[in-house]
């Protein structure tokens, strides 16, 4: 299957919308789309909206991390919402979670995101 980036400026904080598989066949083509978004739209924070990404290996995994490690070192923040169980899963192994806040939804990580701006 095939992967779909959405991707949506609002305010200073970057949304990504995944929809099918992030695995080694689509990683690269998901770093470079965001990292050029993430330049291009000077974004301060990221949310990364998963709830239709079907499959993710350890490629998406790194990233995510990779991603993280952007955001964090331009002062900002980034989190997750909308993970469906076994990508849930996935990051529970990995311990993402430990650096990664969770939100039910887009509105709620937003919500949270504004405040910290």
């Amino acid at each position: 299957m095939n992967l779909q980036v959405e991707l949506e400026h609002h305010r200073r904080v970057l949304i990504v919308r995944l929809r099918g598989e992030l695995d080694h066949h689509t990683a690269e083509a998901v770093r470079t789309k965001m990292d050029e978004a993430i330049q291009r739209g000077r974004a301060e924070h990221l949310v990364l909206s998963l709830e239709d990404l079907t499959f993710m290996d350890s490629s998406g995994l790194g990233v995510i991390l990779g991603r993280y490690k952007v955001i964090k070192s331009l002062g900002g923040k980034m989190v997750v919402c909308h993970v469906n169980p076994s990508v849930h899963r996935l990051f529970e192994l990995s311990g993402l979670f430990k650096i990664l806040a969770i939100y039910e939804n887009e509105r709620t990580a937003l919500s949270e995101l504004e405040v910290v701006s």
